[in-house]
């Protein structure tokens, strides 16, 4: 007996070794499966099994679209799932075959989990809602919608405090408003995507500047800390920068920022470093509702990129991003409307990082914007309400 059982050790050791090789690694790579996203075995839709980072490898960049290297049938890299049955045989083989902590990995100055205080707003006091900003000298919330008066301003407390923006085809007027924000000295500026114009009102709703003719699609817009006006355009692929005289309502200065941009729609800009954050919407077949993330230092470098498909590589669900914001750390915060859910990737340097931190209570989040007391704020387009979510104290 005891010889027996001395000679099992060195026997089931090299089984353990025959099974690593045979099952346990990629037949791509000859890298070893492991639970770290990279290293994660992923089921083709044909059957076969290769890891995560070859799954990236191998699809293509915008379709996501890829052939099995074993019996060439095509699928998408968004239709491939886990293999649970070989991550089953790594626990069972336990830690020794095990490589490192699983990813991601987290920022250090990530936000916290946050919880919904109240929500404000609801069918009829807002329809189907688009965009949010906040007035950063009174607080109040500015949410653009398609009700009758199309920009609705609330108090702190969620009071409608009052409304313009008459639905209309005057020049004055809001066809189909697609974004807004409020300018340091309280202008809000609206893109109006029914007539292809930029317009700015006054915080009271007295029309400023009208500026149609700039643009093929205006979409999404911001402020800079310097006062300046960021504007995408959605069908060029741009961004832009106006310098605007906002008591004269005169145009002082456009710059284009940046060309060659897929689809852009949101837009953000850090008031801690600068940085401004692009949301990409690539149209097309095959597209699969692919977002792509890319940040720009303010000097316009790129400093930091992620897409829908490299998100995938470290959450469970698909992400498709709708909405995108710095909280006051710097820190790169976007909306998901599929899981639904909001996300913090973390500063541009440390991509990828991904830390879910809502996770509960949304329908459709298409807009984000922090207070000064970095409550975060949500609109939710199905739900046709602001919500207010802070950090959990308990």
């Amino acid at each position: 007996m005891g010889a027996e059982a001395a000679g099992s050790g060195p026997a089931l050791r090299e089984l353990l070794r025959e099974a690593e090789t045979s099952l346990l690694e990629c037949k791509v790579c000859f890298e070893r499966f492991g639970h770290r996203q990279q290293r994660r075995p992923r089921n083709l839709s044909c059957g076969h099994v290769v890891c995560l980072a070859c799954v990236a490898a191998l699809a293509h960049p915008r379709t996501l679209a890829l052939e099995c290297p074993f019996c060439r049938r095509a699928c998408r890299g968004c239709d491939t799932s886990d293999c649970l049955p070989v991550l089953h045989f790594l626990e069972l083989l336990g830690s020794a075959l095990r490589p490192g902590p699983a990813a991601p990995r987290a920022a250090p100055s990530a936000p916290g989990v946050l919880t919904c205080q109240h929500a404000f707003g609801g069918w009829g006091t807002l329809v189907n809602p688009t965009g949010l900003a906040l007035c950063p000298k009174t607080g109040r919330v500015v949410v653009v919608h398609d009700g009758k008066r199309r920009v609705k301003v609330f108090d702190s407390g969620g009071g409608c405090a009052h409304q313009f923006g008459e639905k209309g085809d005057a020049a004055q007027d809001l066809r189909y408003p697609v974004d807004v924000t409020v300018t340091n000295d309280c202008h809000v500026v609206v893109t109006d995507a029914g007539d292809r114009s930029l317009k700015v009102f006054d915080f009271f709703g007295q029309i400023k500047l009208v500026l149609g003719g700039h643009f093929c699609l205006p979409w999404g817009v911001e402020t800079t800390p310097q006062n300046g006006v960021l504007v995408t355009d959605a069908e060029a692929g741009s961004l832009h920068l106006l310098e605007v005289d906002f008591p004269e309502g005169v145009l002082r200065r456009t710059e284009r920022l940046q060309a060659h941009l897929r689809h852009p729609r949101g837009v953000a800009v850090s008031w801690l470093t600068g940085a401004i954050a692009v949301l990409e919407h690539p149209l097309g077949p095959g597209a699969c509702s692919s977002t792509t993330v890319k940040v720009f230092s303010a000097s316009m470098q790129l400093i930091g990129q992620v897409d829908s498909f490299g998100l995938s590589l470290f959450f469970p669900s698909k992400i498709t991003a709708s909405a995108v914001a710095f909280d006051h750390q710097g820190n790169v915060v976007v909306a998901d409307t599929s899981s639904p859910a909001v996300l913090c990737l973390g500063k541009p340097e440390e991509f990828p990082v991904l830390k879910p931190i809502i996770t509960h209570g949304l329908s459709h989040p298409v807009a984000l914007t922090f207070t000064k007391e970095s409550s975060l704020l949500v609109l939710d387009s199905a739900a046709h309400s602001v919500k207010v979510y802070k950090a959990c104290t308990c």
